[in-house]
C-alpha cells in the first residue's frame, strides 16, 4: 500500500531535484510532440532547459556553456543524461600508498563522510584505517573515534594538545604500520570559511603525505556558495574528486549539477542520508535517469542484492506460491525492505514512479502497521484466523491503534492471501491444460 498525502512527492533520490525533473520532462515531452523538429523547436527547448537549470540554482556560466555544448554535439536527452553530471562514474585511485585526504569546510560532513567511506571500502574487501587530523576541534576527533567503533575500523587519535599536523600525520603512519591497514583516510581540519591558514595547513599535509586522492566534501544544499568553495579548494590543492553530502535535503540542487563543470573533477560519492550506510558511489547516468523519470533499475538490483538474504527470499517465495504466507513472513519481508533504505528512495529507482505527483510513502502509517503485527503473539501471527474480537481489541490497545485500523489490516491481508490462492489455482489449471494438449 502506498498512501497518498497532500505533501509534495519525495520519491526521487532527493526532493532537491523534483522540480527540475518535472520541468525537464515537460520540455522533452513537448519536443517529442512536434511532427517535425526544426531549429526553432530546438532553440526554444534549449532556452527552457537553460531557464530550468538557472531556477535550480545552477551557476549561470555553467548553464550557458552546457547549452552551447548540447547544441553543438547532439540534440535530445542522451547528452543531458551525462554531460552536466560528469559522464561515467569515477572510481577511487587506491594504488600504494593508499592515502585519501578528506577536506572541506566545517559543517559539510567531513568526519561522517570519512567514516562512511571507510565502511564502504571495508565492505569491498579493503582494510581501511581512519586518521584524525582535525587538531582544531577535539570534538571531531572524539566523533571519528566513536564512528570507527561503530563500523569496526581502527582509528588513530593524535596525542593530547598536539597542534602540529605534520607531526600528527607522521605518528599516524607509524601507527598504521602496526594495524595492517592498506588504505588510510585522513579527516582534516576545516573552518567556517576558507582562510589562508587553513589552506597553508592542508598544502603542508598534502606535500607530506602525497595522497592518491584528495576528496572535497561539499554540502549539496549550500547552492552557489558550494560552487565557490569547490573552486577555491581546487585551485589550492588540485582535488581529485568530490563527495556531495545531504543529497536528501530540500534545496534546489543546482550546486550538485555545477560542481563537475567548475572544477573539472568528478563527483565520486554522494551522501543520501544521515546513517552510515546511506553513502553511494556517484553514477552520473543513474542520477540523470532518476531526474528524467527513467529510474535506476541497476541501482535497485544492487541494493536488493546487498540487503536480501537469498535463502530467506527463496523461503518467502515458496510460501507465497503455496498461499501459506502469514504475519511472521510479513515481518520478515518488512525487515528485508527496510535494509534497502528509505522506501521513498527505492520508489525513485523505479521507472516512471518519480513523475507520479502526490505519491509518497507514509512512514508513520508503515510504523503503525508494523506495531499492529508486533502486538500479536507468535501463534496469532502464524494463524491469523484465530484473531477474534477480544484478541483484536487487545492488539489495538497494545499497538496504540484503533480496532478499526486492526480490522482494516486484517481485511487487506486476507484479500492478499485469497489472491495468492487464486493465482495458485490458475497455475494448476494451466498446468492441467498443458498436460491435456490444450494450448492458448
Amino acid at each position: 500500500m502506498l498512501p497518498h498525502r497532500d505533501a509534495a512527492t519525495r520519491i526521487l533520490i532527493s526532493p532537491m531535484f523534483s522540480q527540475l525533473s518535472d520541468k525537464l520532462q515537460d520540455i522533452f515531452k513537448d519536443l517529442r510532440g512536434h511532427g517535425t523538429i526544426s531549429e526553432s523547436n530546438i532553440d526554444e527547448a534549449l532556452r527552457q532547459v537553460r531557464l530550468a537549470l538557472l531556477e535550480a540554482d545552477v551557476d549561470f556560466q555553467v548553464a550557458k556553456k552546457f547549452i552551447a555544448r548540447v547544441k553543438e554535439q547532439a540534440l535530445g536527452e542522451a547528452v543531458l543524461r551525462t554531460a552536466l553530471l560528469g559522464g561515467d562514474a569515477a572510481p577511487l585511485i587506491l594504488d600504494t600508498p593508499g592515502r585519501i585526504l578528506i577536506v572541506g569546510l566545517n559543517g559539510s560532513g567531513k568526519t561522517t563522510s570519512s567514516a562512511k567511506l571507510a565502511r564502504l571500502l571495508k565492505k569491498q574487501g579493503h582494510l581501511p584505517a581512519l586518521i584524525a587530523c582535525d587538531l582544531q576541534r577535539p570534538a571531531a576527533i572524539e566523533q571519528l573515534a566513536t564512528l570507527g567503533k561503530q563500523i569496526d575500523v581502527p582509528v588513530f587519535t593524535p596525542a593530547p594538545n598536539e597542534k602540529n599536523v605534520e607531526r600528527a600525520a607522521a605518528a599516524a603512519l607509524e601507527w598504521q604500520d602496526r594495524q595492517g591497514a592498506n588504505i588510510d583516510i585522513f579527516d582534516t581540519a576545516g573552518r567556517q570559511e576558507i582562510d589562508e591558514r587553513l589552506i597553508a595547513e592542508l598544502k603542508s599535509l598534502k606535500d607530506f603525505l602525497q595522497p592518491r586522492e584528495i576528496l572535497l566534501v561539499v554540502d549539496a544544499a549550500t547552492g552557489q556558495q558550494g560552487v565557490s568553495v569547490a573552486t577555491h579548494f581546487n585551485d589550492a590543492l588540485q582535488i581529485t574528486g568530490i563527495i556531495l553530502t545531504k543529497l536528501d535535503g530540500d534545496a534546489r540542487g543546482g550546486a550538485a549539477l555545477s560542481m563537475n563543470e567548475v572544477t573539472q573533477c568528478p563527483i565520486k560519492f554522494a551522501g543520501v542520508g544521515e546513517k552510515l550506510d546511506q553513502f553511494e558511489l556517484f553514477v552520473p547516468d543513474r542520477l540523470a535517469g532518476r531526474i528524467l523519470g527513467m529510474g535506476d533499475v541497476v541501482g535497485l538490483v544492487e541494493k536488493a542484492a546487498e540487503a536480501v538474504d537469498e535463502q530467506e527470499a527463496a523461503r518467502l517465495e515458496r510460501k507465497l506460491r503455496r498461499a501459506s504466507f502469514d504475519f511472521n513472513d510479513f515481518l520478515a519481508q518488512f525487515k528485508m525492505m527496510r535494509k534497502m533504505g528509505p522506501l521513498e528512495n527505492i520508489l525513485g529507482m523505479l521507472p516512471g514512479l518519480s513523475n507520479v505527483q502526490g505519491l509518497s510513502v507514509d512512514e508513520k502509517q508503515l510504523k503503525r502497521t508494523e506495531a499492529i503485527v508486533l502486538s500479536m503473539t507468535s501463534d496469532e501471527r502464524a494463524r491469523p484466523d484465530i484473531l477474534n474480537a477480544r484478541r483484536r481489541q487487545r492488539i489495538a490497545r497494545g499497538s496504540g491503534n484503533t480496532v478499526t485500523e486492526v480490522n482494516n489490516l486484517l481485511r487487506r491481508f486476507d484479500q492478499m492471501r485469497k489472491m495468492m490462492k487464486s493465482a495458485g489455482k490458475m497455475k494448476k489449471m494451466m498446468a492441467q491444460m498443458g498436460k491435456s494438449g490444450i494450448r492458448s
